[in-house]
């Protein structure tokens, strides 16, 4: 007869003793769970095989013996882990040898009971399967209803073979967690044997984290109160709050915050994956934060930048007084309506002087605006490229006005436009029914509108290229602050701990199957 022998990976370097796991008859397997090592006494194990017992209703037993013979010299040692037998009595008895020097094993399985047919032999065959005990635990993928080794065969033998050993280690976690923290009487190899003392550093970090939440929970739940004071409701708090990306940005992180330190527990696995995923991408943030504070504090780079800055803005604007000389000339050879476009033009171009003496009148507190900026990134990195995208719209102000004057002008003509076009064609817009009907004009009427139609259309043209060039400038503002704001979205909402399990530990995130559920 062919055994079938469950053995933990994480015993495989353990020293020598005891077997310790659960039989099934039904199956011909034997489940390890454990390694009892010396020195122990035989009541101290039996003693902690019955407590494990009555707590997790696996029938536990000592299966057999275990020897590594690559760090015990003795040879004596075998005949001395044979003789254990006599005291711990159970059929078969498993003998599971690691040979030294080699990578072979040596497995047999004894039947103490004399055949009463002498061709019969006592020994049986055993296959010998490693399974990783701590992915079996933490995969789940065991049945979710406790079957008692009590009940009928039937029962164990529908679950199927590998159903038992997902069930028998689920339902032994008493055994790893007997001795987390402490060993005791008895000294066990499993898988946690190798961490015993991370463990202890989680479980101080477990009761540490409670009064810590706690308190930032508090401190949260104050500065909630303090933003949803009264006094920032005041005009125009509110309409300067939803245009700054910064207080947005601020925003979204006291929500996150409060989320992760509250001090309710999560009711659901999606709902702690979606906590774990907010602190590893608060985490993330502050950590990048601190790096580019570091950066800029270094070699005096803010003073770089902020000597740096005044040249650019003074090239910026060099560069749009020679695109508005060259639209108030003729620009690709068009014919522009010269008065209009005189007008536009040094209408823009007293704007521009404008924002450089604005630039100029800034540039001693430049320094000291941009090192608060650079300060603020301890916050995180999402907050300072909220900055910057703020910094940014400040230094562009010129253009979003250009862009919303040439906006208005031109949606002035073409509402213009449209409106005598109707008159042209002896129609008018019903505003109470909002539709077009019919209508008589007299003469006055048509001519005067007759004129004015001529007129915007002969002026299209001249708006229609400086709202085009203004929009293209405001296209371009607006496509590099959605990169930062892309940027900020993706540390806000990339799943950074799903990622970490699934390319790490992906049986952490493996689901039951259909049959079990």
């Amino acid at each position: 007869m062919v055994l079938k022998a469950f053995f933990p990976t994480c015993c495989a370097s353990a020293d020598s003793g005891l077997l310790v796991g659960r039989w099934v008859p039904e199956q011909s397997s034997a489940v390890v769970l454990a390694v009892v090592h010396f020195p122990f006494i035989p009541i101290q194990v039996k003693e902690l095989l019955a407590q494990v017992q009555q707590a997790s209703s696996v029938g536990m037993a000592v299966l057999g013996t275990w020897c590594h013979r690559q760090q015990e010299p003795e040879e004596s040692l075998g005949h001395f882990l044979e003789g254990l037998g006599t005291i711990f009595s159970h059929e078969p008895w498993l003998q599971l040898c690691r040979e030294r020097g080699s990578k072979f094993w040596s497995c047999k399985a004894i039947h103490r009971q004399v055949s009463a047919a002498p061709d019969v032999p006592n020994e049986d065959q055993v296959m010998l399967i490693f399974y990783d005990q701590r992915k079996v635990l933490l995969s789940q993928l065991h049945p979710p209803t406790v079957v008692s080794d009590h009940q009928d065969g039937d029962t164990i033998a529908s679950t199927g073979g590998l159903a038992v050993v997902f069930d028998t280690v689920a339902r032994s976690e008493v055994l790893f967690s007997s001795d987390q923290y402490d060993e005791g009487p008895v000294r066990l190899s499993h898988w946690q044997s190798e961490g015993v003392e991370a463990s202890v550093l989680v479980e101080l970090a477990k009761r540490a984290s409670g009064p810590v939440c706690l308190l930032l929970a508090c401190l949260l739940s104050l500065i909630s109160a303090a933003s949803g004071c009264r006094l920032w409701k005041l005009w125009p708090l509110p309409f300067i709050r939803s245009k700054l990306s910064t207080c947005e940005q601020l925003r979204h992180r006291l929500d996150h915050l409060t989320l992760v330190f509250s001090t309710q527990k999560a009711q659901s696995p999606a709902q702690l994956m979606r906590k774990a995923n907010m602190l590893v991408s608060v985490l993330l943030d502050v950590a990048l934060g601190l790096m580019l504070l570091s950066w800029l504090h270094s070699s005096n780079r803010i003073g770089q930048l902020a000597d740096a800055l005044v040249p650019v803005a003074d090239h910026v604007a060099e560069e749009l007084q020679h695109l508005l000389q060259w639209l108030m000339g003729a620009p690709a050879g068009l014919k522009m309506n010269r008065a209009l476009d005189q007008v536009l033009g040094r209408f823009f171009l007293y704007h521009i002087h404008l924002w450089i003496s604005y630039i100029h009148l800034m540039s001693p507190f430049i320094e000291r605006i941009l090192w608060h900026v650079g300060l603020s990134a301890c916050l995180g990195l999402t907050v300072a490229l909220s900055i910057l995208s703020d910094i940014i719209a400040l230094l562009t102000f010129h253009i979003y006005c250009f862009y919303v004057y040439g906006a208005r002008l031109y949606c002035l003509k073409i509402y213009g436009l449209s409106s005598l076009w109707r008159l042209f064609r002896g129609k008018k817009w019903n505003v109470l029914r909002q539709r077009v009907d019919s209508c008589s004009y007299n003469l006055d009427q048509l001519f005067i509108g007759t004129l004015l139609f001529t007129i915007l259309v002969f002026l299209l043209p001249t708006t229609a290229l400086y709202y085009l060039v203004f929009t293209l400038l405001r296209l371009l503002v607006v496509t590099v602050q959605g990169l930062i704001h892309l940027l900020v979205d993706l540390v806000n909402t990339l799943p950074l701990y799903s990622l970490g399990l699934r390319l790490c530990r992906p049986y952490r995130l493996a689901d039951k199957p259909s049959a079990l559920q």
